[in-house]
């Protein structure tokens, strides 16, 4: 691993623990064992740190969601869905230092005066509302949701998951643990009304 991605892998831990502002360099050249004079060669002052770190975090997570989804076969656009939901959950449980650094309020504060901030931000939601779009539209192709609008339904679902992954992120609740009761109500919203009869028929 070089020394600038050292650099950055333990700035991102430390601005996702201690949010930017709370972020000493003196407590990252102690980490790395880089200089500080080091840390300003590979990187111009501390908010360029803070912006290379939150655009490793796109890529990693664009990336992880990218080979998730080339890597799937799904019987119809209602499954995608919720297995695009099931992943976006699972990626919050095993990066967690980028989830919390992605739900710190420092980015979108940096985000109201700076574009490349805001760029990196909104690169992340789009990739994932793009996907949820993709399995939307498939699945009113293919009959397994109901006509909605598509990109309205994919925020108000992208802001349930992300509701849910926040709570895993601080620590405050499981999120893990609503996972199947989240899809049953996705179920229930997006299924054509025909098929939410069925299924109440079924059971009864």
């Amino acid at each position: 691993m070089s020394k600038k991605q050292a650099i950055l892998d333990a700035a991102i831990r430390l601005f996702a623990e201690k949010g930017f502002k709370d972020t000493p360099m003196v407590e990252l050249s102690k980490m790395t064992g880089a200089a500080e004079g080091t840390i300003f060669y590979h990187f111009k002052n501390k908010e360029d740190l803070f912006l290379a770190t939150l655009e490793n975090t796109r890529d990693d997570i664009i990336g992880q969601f990218e080979q998730y989804a080339a890597g799937q076969t799904f019987a119809d656009g209602l499954t995608m869905l919720e297995g695009f939901i099931s992943f976006y959950l699972f990626l919050a449980g095993t990066m967690e230092d980028r989830f919390l650094l992605l739900h710190r309020h420092d980015a979108y504060e940096i985000a109201e005066g700076n574009a490349s901030c805001r760029a990196y931000l909104e690169a992340i939601y789009n990739c994932l509302l793009d996907h949820f779009e993709q399995a939307i539209v498939r699945g009113m192709h293919d009959g397994s949701i109901d006509e909605v609008s598509s990109r309205k339904t994919s925020l108000i679902l992208l802001s349930m998951i992300d509701g849910l992954a926040r709570f895993r992120t601080f620590r405050l609740y499981d999120a893990g643990t609503l996972l199947d009761d989240l899809l049953v109500m996705c179920r229930k919203m997006l299924r054509p009304a025909h098929k939410k009869t069925e299924g109440r028929n079924h059971v009864a």
